[in-house]
């Protein structure tokens, strides 16, 4: 009894669902944002359009 009784705890306490799983949209919203602000933060914008870069003149674009 007591461990239902944690688990129900733990449950209510994370807003748990029974699936355990997430749309993926509502992962992008939460990821997107905190990916833009390191990008930002670190110089990341630079890094990207060099990789693009290197990326398209190995294809041959």
């Amino acid at each position: 009894m007591a461990d239902t009784a944690r688990h129900g705890r733990k449950a209510f306490a994370f807003h748990a669902h029974e699936s355990g799983t997430r749309h993926p949209l509502v992962a992008a919203a939460m990821v997107l944002p905190l990916a833009a602000l390191l990008l930002f933060l670190f110089g990341g914008f630079d890094q990207v359009a060099a990789q693009a870069s290197s990326v398209g003149v190995m294809l041959g674009r």
